[in-house]
């Protein structure tokens, strides 16, 4: 399915996930919004908005690269109605950007529970809220978080309760929006990976070259967002897993997303 003239507006989308969401859905011919901080390159995260942008244009996409850091409601608004006024308007939301810290709460300094709280839950919040007038008039729009399914099992809290709450707060979101959005007929689901995604934030912060060669790569997130959003409005409040979301699109085998093919894969948090 083509994506022209469909307009995806994608927080955090410089590198990793949303950077891999990003080329897919530039190769189909989207529109790309891509709304992140980084216009300086961190030689140990990599990428700018700028060079994403370059890079979806490459694929065969239209760029539009917005510094927007979205704790900052101005700037996320300053960004939409940039979006929208050089597409046409926003079809889709993507809302990748998320912040992390698996510490215990004795260990969980206050800036990190304020950073978690301000990225994954209310600037997930804000983003969607200001693309909603846009959402209202698009082209089989969609709202897209990626956040996990709610597992109340106790040892998903005790570690990083903190990060938890925050993750599920955006599950909450996702399947909240699905229910009060239904008569304007936009989709709202959440997405998992069923195993650890090779991303800089899983190499520098959780486990080193080590969880990465148990990784797949960020395209089989990629391949399952491309999927969920050619399904029509009813396809919504469900809390999506990479692998479940693959196989109904009829893919089978998934070697070809193990950074190690046929390596022991690590099963991501928050699934039993």
């Amino acid at each position: 399915m083509s994506f022209q003239q469909r307009t995806i507006f994608i927080t955090g989308a410089s590198r990793g996930i949303g950077k891999a969401i990003a080329l897919r859905l530039a190769s189909r011919g989207a529109n790309i919004i891509i709304a992140a901080k980084s216009v300086e390159e961190d030689p140990r995260l990599g990428g700018t908005i700028y060079s994403a942008a370059a890079e979806v244009e490459a694929a065969g996409g239209k760029a539009l690269a917005v510094q927007v850091d979205i704790r900052e409601e101005a700037q996320i608004a300053a960004a939409v109605q940039q979006g929208a006024e050089k597409f046409g308007g926003i079809d889709v939301v993507i809302n990748n950007a998320s912040a992390i810290q698996l510490t215990n709460t004795e260990e969980t300094p206050v800036r990190r529970f304020d950073l978690m709280y301000d990225i994954n839950v209310r600037g997930t919040f804000l983003v969607t809220q200001h693309c909603l007038p846009y959402l209202k008039k698009g082209n089989n729009p969609h709202i897209l978080t990626l956040s996990p399914p709610i597992n109340m099992d106790p040892r998903w809290f005790g570690p990083h309760v903190a990060y938890t709450i925050s993750k599920y707060n955006m599950s909450m979101l996702a399947m909240g929006w699905a229910n009060e959005l239904e008569k304007y007929k936009i989709a709202s689901n959440a997405l998992w990976p069923a195993t650890t995604i090779a991303t800089a934030a899983v190499k520098n912060l959780l486990g080193g070259d080590s969880l990465i060669n148990k990784s797949r790569t960020p395209e089989i997130i990629a391949d399952a967002v491309e999927y969920i959003l050619q399904q029509p409005a009813s396809y919504s409040g469900h809390t999506l897993i990479d692998e479940e979301v693959l196989k109904a699109a009829g893919v089978t085998n998934f070697d070809k997303y193990a950074v190690v093919p046929g390596g022991k894969l690590q099963r991501d948090l928050f699934l039993s």
